[in-house]
């Protein structure tokens, strides 16, 4: 009976250690991925006018949208490497990592081959002035050329951290800050190349990651093993209806979010401001959550890998706990210094003013946000991307829309009542939906 304690408590301590061993990495990767941006904006701003700025931000901003449509690659990419891992089966683990970097390289192709029309669209909804449009055409048509390599890093990333490679995935990515750092310092200030210099940089940085991200997986899987087989359309399909689904997935998140901030607008320029803040704390929110769910994501592929139900379990009850840790941390923090981080992003007393009657959605977002987006990192883990798909339509159409239209005499308060059920209802629905799945013995299926 004490061996069988002694052998559970251990099982339990080193569940735990695995899971921090991937969060931490990962939360600090997530910090410093803004930090390439935050690079650019500030070199842009010491340059001679304002324009610069205004219109490589417009351009950086349509950039990061495209790769953010394109997530969903390292997301499944993540999950079939891990229970690849699982299954100690090389076969699939290669098979993982070059059908993805195949999808990489044509998605960021087929961006090459739209940029034009993309522009165009971007130009006609940022309706700039014509110096700004110039800057703005000059960033993405030099940018967009990175497309290739910066998909590809999705699926590289979310295969290194399926392997549990979170300390690599840091490392690579504190590289790629400081080469774009210098490169940018070197082209602009150097060499003088202004705009084309600040986001040649970045595509530099693209590439970089790239080459530094396969020397690392292919050393993970010693010889390279590729089959011609892996790329046609019989072993391609099941991982494009597996693409398709988080793609679909991440697209209804992003018009629920796009849909808050543009009726936001509506409600006149001070609502629209107390949105971007509040859309701050929630980045702030997922740069430590995220962490969390990655963990989950290695970890339960890696027991789906091994077909073990009580495994899948044991992983999501001890993700669970930290990732109610984490949020209550951050709700102690925001209700102890909400104030005060508010006031470090605006100075303006009108609008600090008015934050304080949404001090509340601050307060109960990450312990509202953490089961979905923790849930969210166990079905990517288990590949399930059609019940994460499912659970975002359904939350949407039942949840967040009507209670935005029941809710129309509270205004910008009744969109964030609606976000926060959103979130909440999606939690309720993929917990759920794993219970069930538990229960019928189908979770490792």
């Amino acid at each position: 009976m004490n061996n069988n304690n002694t052998l559970s408590n251990f099982f339990q301590i080193s569940l735990h250690q695995k899971i921090i061993v991937i969060a931490i990495p990962m939360i600090l990767s997530n910090v410093t991925t803004p930090l390439m941006g935050l690079v650019d904006t500030a070199v842009l701003g010491h340059m001679k006018d304002v324009y610069f700025l205004a219109g490589a931000s417009v351009a950086a901003l349509i950039i990061t949208q495209l790769y953010w449509l394109c997530g969903f690659l390292r997301m499944t990419s993540t999950g079939l490497s891990a229970q690849a891992k699982g299954s100690k089966d090389n076969n699939q683990l290669n098979q993982s990592l070059f059908q993805g970097i195949l999808i990489g390289f044509l998605l960021g192709c087929l961006l090459l081959l739209m940029q034009d029309g993309i522009l165009a669209l971007g130009l006609y909804f940022a309706d700039a002035t014509p110096v700004i449009e110039g800057v703005i055409k000059e960033y993405f048509s030099t940018r967009i050329w990175g497309a290739p390599a910066a998909i590809v890093n999705l699926a590289l990333v979310g295969w290194l951290i399926g392997q549990q490679k979170a300390k690599p995935v840091l490392l690579i990515q504190v590289f790629a800050n400081l080469l774009n750092l210098v490169l940018n310092l070197w082209f602009v200030f150097g060499l003088g190349l202004e705009v084309f210099g600040v986001a040649l940089a970045s595509v530099v940085a693209d590439y970089s990651i790239s080459i530094i991200s396969m020397i690392v997986a292919f050393n993970i899987i010693g010889k390279p093993i590729i089959q011609k087989k892996w790329f046609s359309g019989v072993y391609l399909r099941p991982l494009l209806s597996l693409n398709g689904n988080t793609f679909f997935r991440n697209l209804i998140l992003q018009g629920c979010i796009a849909f808050l901030i543009f009726k936001g607008v509506g409600f006149g320029s001070t609502s629209a401001a107390i949105n971007a803040i509040l859309m701050q704390f929630f980045t702030l929110i997922a740069l430590g959550l995220d962490g969390v769910a990655y963990a989950a994501e290695a970890l339960v592929g890696e027991q789906k890998g091994q077909k073990s139900v009580n495994g899948i379990i044991h992983v999501t009850l001890h993700g669970l706990l930290w990732s109610t840790f984490v949020a209550v941390i951050y709700s102690l923090v925001f209700i102890v210094w909400g104030t005060e981080i508010i006031s470090l992003i605006t100075n303006q007393a009108t609008l600090q003013l008015e934050m304080k009657d949404y001090l509340i959605f601050v307060y109960c977002l990450p312990v509202i946000a953490h089961w979905c987006f923790f849930l969210d990192g166990v079905f990517v883990g288990l590949t399930r991307a059609k019940a994460m798909r499912n659970s975002m339509l359904l939350c949407g159409l039942t949840v967040y829309f009507p209670v935005i239209w029941i809710l129309t005499d509270y205004a910008n308060q009744g969109l964030w009542i609606a976000m926060l059920l959103f979130l909440l209802s999606r939690g309720i629905s993929l917990g759920g939906y794993f219970i069930y799945l538990c229960r019928t013995g189908r979770v490792a299926v």
